[in-house]
């Protein structure tokens, strides 16, 4: 590929990575966008090799090869940090030169081309995200780091900062006056939570991410004119600019000039806290010139890609093989036996495309757009019902899993991973079954049960990432869930489950994938729904057929196992008055005692049907 001048036009790649998500741009030698995709978090301090080789080999399938590529990675201070980046991209892109650092140099580089790279106006970072820190560089060249520590050290002015002072500040208040605060209400709105005394067991669960979302209550509360929001945010602001200005001393004489470079997403989706912190930074240091960063910060990366790449060094060269230390070694022979394979489809999910029944849905009266869209949902089951064979055979393998002590994990993202998750809650009071048994794993964790987590269902590394916690093996199943068929947290998971030689199921609504041998799962459940209703949103028909499919896995695999009695269940947790009531019921159909002998006998049975039935005998 060359340009009108005939030089070759090159790309380039940057990669930034942070406590919230990863972003991967691939640019021209003209600054031409490529392509860009987004994935899952990349703080190196949180990955292990192996998940951060998987985390670039996601990028190095899904994109062109390029001719140099930069990486700008949370937590990469360290010489060693950055060999860990690079031998890792060694892999991903062999042969192609590769410089790693932090992301603050990626961010700060992405300032200077605004600049221009002739500037010589000394340049300080500051970056509000989930976490947050302030770098610059001085007269030599060297960079200046301040804060950044981490967010039980202190990441001043971040996301995790304001959302842990929100609920400090709450708890106080309510402490102090006896009620409640707003901002305190909103909190538990987001969190879905009913009384104050559940966030305790709430932030001893929750991530550092979490805590930072929390933050959104905060700043809506302040554009609300709620008081406490306004102090935390000013506290916060302070903070913050306090060092900045202590990273301008480092980097430059008292009084001169310095650009602030404003970057993060608090700071760039907040522009009255950021006008606050530059309010506070003028006050600070008389010289300052506070703006915002204006162009995506991993254009910084590929700043980096396109004049670090260039020159020989350390930086700019992938380590040879020769030299590999034995993490490196191990990494390399993973990527090896890995296959970097994708999936795609043939022609365009049914899933995406538009119903021509409910093209005028916007026009309709309310009755008939009601009457639309549940003869929409009655052909759910007819289509489902295509599909039994693969159903029995899945059913099948999951009952035979349960028989020698192995478990059911659903993998998902959005609501087809909501769904799992909820299937998965069920069966411990429906069947009496170990929590453990049946798990539900979501893309971006718990939060997301709630609320969308940006960039978390096309991380293959986190998929994978999940199997390798729960040690799934041999004995297990996994069922990635997966509407349109091509969700990569959901093959990451796919993926790792058949390298530990676990069974694989794949559930989705797409009959036009292509699924590379090497990662094509035991059984394929893959009904053609039609399009939805509202085009694209597969929480409608998908979401039906998803909760019917896996309903039908674990309520006749319970079955199976002897969990069932003609059609009551036996091994009932009756946990409250209601179930308390219907053992009652139950022990009566099977035994016909009596009410007040059956809950005698379930009494003194510790409330084991079971038991009850066998002590009593069975009479229908």
């Amino acid at each position: 590929m060359t340009h009108r001048g005939g030089e070759k036009n090159q790309r380039f790649l940057g990669i930034e990575g942070g406590a919230t998500r990863t972003v991967a741009l691939l640019a021209d030698s003209q600054g031409k966008t490529l392509r860009r995709l987004e994935a899952g978090p990349a703080n190196l301090k949180l990955l292990t090799d192996s998940q951060l080789t998987e985390h670039l080999f996601g990028f190095a399938a899904a994109l062109p090869r390029p001719d140099a590529v930069a990486i700008g990675l949370a937590g990469a201070w360290a010489e060693s940090d950055k060999t860990r980046i690079r031998l890792a991209a060694g892999q991903a892109w062999p042969g192609v030169p590769c410089f790693a650092t932090h992301d603050l140099e990626t961010a700060l580089a992405a300032a200077n081309r605004n600049e221009g790279q002739g500037s010589i106006t000394p340049q300080v970072l500051i970056l509000s995200g989930t976490g947050s820190a302030c770098y610059g560089k001085d007269p030599a060249g060297k960079g200046i780091k301040v804060g950044g520590w981490g967010h039980l050290l202190g990441d001043h002015g971040s996301g995790y900062e304001i959302g842990l002072r929100a609920l400090q500040a709450s708890v106080e208040y309510r402490d102090r006056t006896g009620k409640w605060p707003a901002l305190g209400q909103n909190i538990l709105r987001q969190l879905n939570l009913a009384q104050p005394r559940e966030l305790i067991d709430w932030v001893h669960r929750a991530t550092k991410g979490a805590i930072a979302r929390l933050a959104e209550e905060v700043f809506a509360s302040h554009a609300a004119r709620e008081k406490l929001a306004a102090q935390i945010l000013k506290k916060a602001a302070c903070s913050l600019a306090q060092d900045g200005a202590l990273c301008a001393r480092k980097v430059a004489r008292p009084n001169r000039r310095v650009d602030f470079v404003l970057s993060g997403g608090v700071l760039l989706k907040q522009p009255r806290f950021a006008a606050e912190i530059g309010r506070e930074l003028r006050r600070l240091w008389p010289g300052a010139v506070v703006k915002t960063l204006q162009r995506e910060s991993v254009w910084g990366a590929v700043e980096l890609a396109k004049t670090r790449c260039r020159s020989p060094g350390p930086e700019g060269k992938t380590a040879p093989s020769a030299s590999l230390g034995e993490s490196a070694l191990s990494i390399a022979q993973e990527a090896k036996e890995r296959p970097r394979l994708t999936v795609t489809s043939m022609r365009l999910s049914p899933t995406e495309q538009r119903n021509p029944r409910s093209r005028r849905l916007d026009k309709l009266p309310l009755r008939k757009a009601i009457r639309l869209m549940l003869t929409e949902e009655g052909r759910v089951p007819r289509q489902v019902l295509t599909q039994l064979p693969a159903l029995e055979r899945s059913i099948r393998l999951i009952a035979s899993a349960f028989q020698h002590a192995g478990r059911l994990f659903y993998v998902g993202a959005g609501t087809s991973g909501r769904l799992g998750v909820l299937d998965a809650s069920e069966c411990p009071p429906t069947f009496g079954a170990p929590s453990e048994q049946v798990q539900g794993i979501i893309a971006g964790g718990r939060s997301a049960l709630w609320a969308s987590i940006e960039g978390a269902e096309d991380d293959a590394a986190a998929g994978a990432a999940e199997i390798k916690t729960r040690r799934v093996s041999a004995r297990d199943v996994v069922v990635g869930i997966a509407a349109s068929g091509t969700t990569p947290f959901v093959w990451g998971a796919i993926a790792e489950a058949k390298r530990r030689r676990a069974r694989t199921v794949l559930i989705c609504f797409n009959p036009f994938l292509r699924i590379p041998s090497a990662l094509r799962p035991n059984v394929i459940i893959a009904p053609d729904l039609g399009p939805e209703v509202l085009t694209g949103s597969t929480r409608l028909k998908a979401g039906t057929a998803t909760k019917l499919i896996l309903n039908s896995f674990t309520t006749l695999s319970m079955v199976r196992l002897g969990k069932v009695m003609s059609n009551l269940m036996i091994d009932l947790r009756p946990t409250n008055t209601k179930l308390r009531q219907r053992a009652v019921g139950i022990v009566q159909e099977l035994t016909g005692a009596s009410a007040e002998r059956a809950r005698q006998a379930l009494e003194a049975g510790g409330w084991s049907i079971k038991k009850c039935v066998a002590r009593l005998g069975r009479s229908r």
